[in-house]
């Protein structure tokens, strides 16, 4: 029977089609680390794959409109918001969310006293995209980061009511309290956190284009030559330089690594995801000091730009972490995504002491109870009064856990309809001042929109 049954014409079909299959998959990891053999077939590969990646995004989100981003279901079954502690914070919380019942991405502005929302901003995406001329840079942002894709990260607010944001790997811009656009900075690819130093200036994550000489020299197409990027508030680049430059020219790195990493077919060795700035002098970093977060080498690097200098170069219990803040003046927080091969269920925070060089494990028993995991995203903030907001982002949620480590409330970003959007690095406000500040801005807002 099995003789007779691979005679068949379907056993050629199932056979050809396997071999196929591996073919198509060796392509498409082929073009997409730059490989320039095939080239005729290039663009028949890249095409098939956009629309079966376009289908499955439709049905996951679902949408008849393939660019949507996805709906998450992870806590379906939650509340929107859910307060377990009542405790009027004198706080506001600046969230970047994807609201799917309008189709597009919005920044709240939410006072922690009550959770109401008391300001939201959401600029006209279409003519943003309209005044970019960097189309060599950006040949495909009029789809990439299209209105019903585009998602604001981690927005800087300034107590005039401005906001400074930009989507993932793209242009960087200003809006005012009303949602105006102010300028756009289409030089670099801008992407993860931004954050502000004692100056005034900001420092946030880009991508060198040209790429920096380490990289050129081995002219790796498709290689992800990260950078630290300082740019003041009317959007002028003041400094950027390569990670992997830093790291080389501290002798952190071989200088043929660019070449290596490519030869293992990883084109993003560093995936650079936070700069968080030293704003005061302290016994173990100097004001304007930075610490980097290097996800893909599972490092935090505390780099001094006044001499390109590392510090120090801290590795430990942590993988693939995804945010470093400094929390008093000997201790940073890590949020480790734990990406070890082995227990690896729960995300974590890790205190490092830069007194006694050890690793100390925050609410770790609470993190595990509410099965809290990010894979590739997530933060923490720490607060004045030693509690702890984390953000599951990829999955949509923010606790709030107080000093005592109880759970103080748990938000999920559902829309009115129910359905579970995005999250892209929300942001704690302190500042009595500022606070105050906005809120006058509120009572009198005159916006037309």
């Amino acid at each position: 029977m099995f003789k007779k049954f691979f005679s068949y014409p379907v056993f050629l079909v199932i056979v050809l089609s396997i071999i196929g299959s591996l073919f198509y998959g060796y392509l498409v990891k082929y073009f997409t680390a730059g490989g320039q053999k095939f080239i005729f077939l290039k663009e028949i590969i890249i095409t098939s794959t956009e629309i079966t990646q376009a289908a499955i995004n439709m049905i996951q989100s679902k949408s008849f409109n393939p660019n949507k981003p996805l709906i998450s279901v992870r806590h379906k079954d939650k509340k929107r918001f859910e307060k377990f502690i009542n405790n009027k914070r004198n706080a506001l919380l600046i969230l970047p969310r994807y609201d799917h019942s309008i189709s597009r991405s919005v920044v709240d502005v939410i006072d922690l006293k009550n959770f109401e929302t008391i300001h939201t901003y959401k600029h006209d995406i279409s003519e943003m995209i309209l005044q970019i001329k960097n189309l060599e840079e950006f040949p495909r942002i009029d789809i990439e980061d299209s209105p019903i894709r585009f998602r604001y990260f981690h927005p800087l607010i300034f107590d005039d009511g401005s906001l400074i944001s930009y989507s993932h790997y793209s242009v960087m811009f200003k809006i005012d309290f009303c949602s105006k656009l102010k300028w756009i900075n289409d030089e670099e690819r801008f992407h993860h956190s931004q954050m502000l130093n004692h100056e005034g200036s900001i420092w946030v994550g880009g991508q060198l284009n040209p790429q920096s000489k380490h990289v050129i020299k081995y002219q790796i197409n498709g290689f992800d030559d990260d950078s630290i990027v300082k740019i003041d508030t009317d959007g002028k680049i003041l400094f950027k330089k390569s990670v992997i430059e830093i790291l080389i020219d501290n002798k952190i790195l071989p200088n043929n690594y660019a070449y290596s990493s490519s030869k293992s077919g990883e084109l993003d060795p560093i995936h650079l995801n936070d700069i968080e700035p030293a704003l005061n002098d302290s016994q173990y970093w100097e004001q304007g000091d930075v610490f980097l977060s290097i996800r893909n080498q599972s490092a935090i690097a505390h780099y001094r730009p006044s001499n390109n200098k590392i510090i120090n170069y801290i590795t430990g219990p942590f993988a693939h972490q995804h945010d470093v803040d400094i929390i008093s003046d000997k201790e940073i927080s890590i949020f480790n995504n734990n990406s070890f091969f082995v227990n690896n269920e729960f995300s974590e925070i890790l205190i490092y002491n830069f007194e006694t060089n050890e690793f100390t494990k925050v609410l770790n028993d609470q993190l595990q109870k509410e099965k809290f995991k990010t894979i590739y995203g997530g933060l923490s903030h720490y607060l004045k009064d030693g509690s702890f907001i984390v953000d599951e982002d990829e999955f949509a949620r923010l606790i709030l856990f107080n000093k005592k480590g109880e759970k103080e409330w748990e938000f999920i970003n559902k829309d009115k309809n129910g359905n579970i959007g995005l999250i892209d690095w929300s942001r704690i406000i302190e500042d009595e001042f500022f606070i105050e500040k906005f809120k006058s801005l509120v009572e009198n807002k005159k916006c037309s929109n």
